[in-house]
């Protein structure tokens, strides 16, 4: 029934009478009509279906022809794409992550340069720091301070934001707050304290939506000094989940003034673990092996499993969980980690796969979507020594839990910050106002695909206003005022509106602070770990308790760089 009334409105909207809509989805007497294609970035067409006139052609899904309304439209920004006029053959090309080692009092130089990449075949202008995709990934002891020179050779401003990392307020990166943006070609100084164990990740805070799309990212290990703070393993893998949207042999440009696709976010066709099209590794059977998962993509949720291994997942963004818990698939949104550990107990090859819910907006049907990030090949040969037994077992944390008691008390208390979740917009295409009106007849929880191509790539910063809104006082964004008292526990309660204009979820990342998920739709968590990223699913309201015990001026915000991109920030300051 949902279906009808979408394809009725949709009609309406794009001009065909209810009779001949109702005419065109008559299906054979006898005969089923075909559905169409499920989306597949395996087989996704690069080709147009439509002449697209002087229009950047974007990719469309077989099956999903754009609008007519839509057909020869272009996103009112210029284009941009990094190192204009630059030779790729003059340029350094990207060289795999290196790991660097890092002592209490280090200094690093790390510079943000531009480079030549090939993916598939095809070889593109982007970014790297160091010349590194992903940059490197520095390995510091807990409770190191390191000094970091940062260089910015690329063509645009850029800061360096430690994510996760409750470090001093100066340099935290967050440009027009904490600190100026770096010129091109200018230096910065950052001073990073590490204070708690665990995988923390760098990007710039500048355009997002170009800069860290285009390689720089990368990943930090901060080590406990608890030899036993993990359980051994035979491996351990450091990987990052990131996408990218080409057309052919062309990356699709970027809005120079303002984001692009800023309804759902940049949604790549082409999925990259650690910056390639493949991942592979070997192992022997048996073998117990440590993944430290990154999702670095620009919108993209994912849902990683490992062929039917078993999996046990180990902690989050900033702590270990309470317990250790056995699950099927590890779901993991922009900016979040996850730290996971995976026995491959029989000879063969494993695939790693992102396996998900596609949703055709166009048809208003939800189909299932493979794709697969890349294969673990496990020998005949066993594993020596295993880890079996401790892999079996599943460890209680109780220094988590202890330090978590602490904050119990609070779990009840009513919030001292409500924030709604939706969206304005102005000046849209018509075709796509009417459209997205009949699309709020459904949502999903959690779009895991770009259902909307065409439309999405049209909106940006200027017609899209993404907002926090201040449910006690009606303000938004950044002119919500917000202090607490250090030391205090802040409640934020944040609902997502399924009746906005367009209803998405939104992973909600809070600078220099840690905090606890502590109840979704009024369930309590029952199995805790410190998180600096909590996804809010549409039609979700969750409870976060904030230690704000770091003083400073801190950004809370929508990790989809296109939101944030438009407007969707706010600040949390301590005092």
């Amino acid at each position: 029934m949902i279906r009808r009334l979408a394809w009725f409105a949709l009609g309406v909207a794009l001009g065909i009478t209810p009779a001949t809509t109702f005419a065109q989805r008559k299906p054979p007497a006898k005969k089923p009509a075909p559905k169409p294609a499920p989306m597949s970035h395996d087989t996704m067409s690069m080709d147009m279906a439509m002449d697209m006139g002087n229009g950047m052609p974007i990719p469309m899904p077989p099956g999903m022809p754009m609008i007519p309304g839509l057909v020869g439209l272009t996103p009112p920004v210029q284009s941009f794409l990094p190192g204009a006029g630059r030779d790729p053959l003059r340029l350094p090309a990207a060289q795999p992550t290196r790991i660097t080692p890092l002592r209490n009092g280090d200094t690093l130089d790390l510079t943000a340069m531009i480079v030549r990449r090939t993916i598939k075949g095809h070889t593109f202008v982007m970014y790297g720091f160091n010349g590194q995709v992903p940059g490197p990934l520095l390995r510091v002891p807990q409770n190191a301070t390191i000094t970091v020179r940062f260089h910015n050779r690329i063509d645009l401003p850029s800061t360096v934001h430690w994510h996760g990392v409750r470090l001093d307020n100066r340099f935290d990166g967050m440009p027009g707050l904490t600190q100026d943006s770096v010129r091109a070609g200018d230096d910065f100084t950052y001073t990073v304290k590490f204070p708690d164990a665990g995988i923390y990740w760098y990007h710039p805070h500048v355009r997002e939506d170009i800069e860290q799309a285009m390689g720089l990212f990368g990943n930090i290990r901060v080590d406990s000094p608890d030899k036993s703070y993990y359980s051994p393993v035979n491996w351990e893998q450091t990987l990052t989940l990131d996408d990218l949207l080409i057309n052919g042999d062309t990356l699709i440009p970027f809005g120079k003034e303002s984001p692009d696709f800023a309804l759902m976010g940049r949604v790549g066709n082409t999925l990259l673990v650690n910056g390639e099209p493949k991942y592979s590794l070997r192992v022997k059977r048996g073998a117990v092996v440590r993944f430290f998962l990154t999702n670095v993509s620009s919108s993209r949720t994912y849902n990683l499993s490992f062929g039917g291994a078993p999996i046990k997942v180990v902690a989050s963004d900033v702590s270990k969980f309470e317990r250790e818990e056995r699950v099927p698939s590890v779901v993991i949104a922009p900016a979040e980690r996850y730290v996971v550990e995976v026995k491959f107990d029989r000879p063969g090859t494993y695939a790693f796969v992102n396996a998900i819910q596609a949703i055709n907006h166009y048809a208003g049907e939800f189909s299932p979507e493979v794709d697969t990030l890349g294969t673990i090949a496990v020998d005949a040969a066993a594993a020596v020594p295993s880890y079996a037994a401790q892999f079996s077992a599943l460890r209680e944390n109780s220094d988590v839990s202890r330090d978590i008691d602490k904050y119990r008390a609070y779990f009840d208390k009513p919030p001292d910050k409500t924030l709604r979740l939706t969206v304005a917009t102005n000046s849209l295409p018509l075709a796509t106002v009417q459209f997205m009106n009949v699309d709020t007849a459904y949502f999903a929880p959690v779009e895991w695909v770009d259902g909307m191509p065409d439309m999405n790539w049209l909106s940006t910063g200027k017609q899209v206003r993404w907002i926090l809104r201040d449910e006690s006082t009606g303000k938004e964004n950044m002119d919500i005022d917000w202090t607490a008292a250090r030391g205090s526990v802040v409640k934020l309660r944040i609902f997502n509106d399924p009746k906005s204009f367009h209803p998405m979820q939104h992973p909600i990342h809070l600078h220099g602070q840690r905090m606890l998920v502590v109840s979704r739709d009024g369930v309590r968590t029952r199995n805790m770990a410190w998180k600096d990223t909590a996804l809010i699913p549409v039609g979700s309201t969750v409870d976060l308790l904030i230690d704000a015990s770091n003083p400073g001026d801190w950004m809370l915000h929508c990790h989809i760089a296109e939101h944030l991109g438009a407007g969707m920030m706010t600040m949390l300051r301590v005092r």
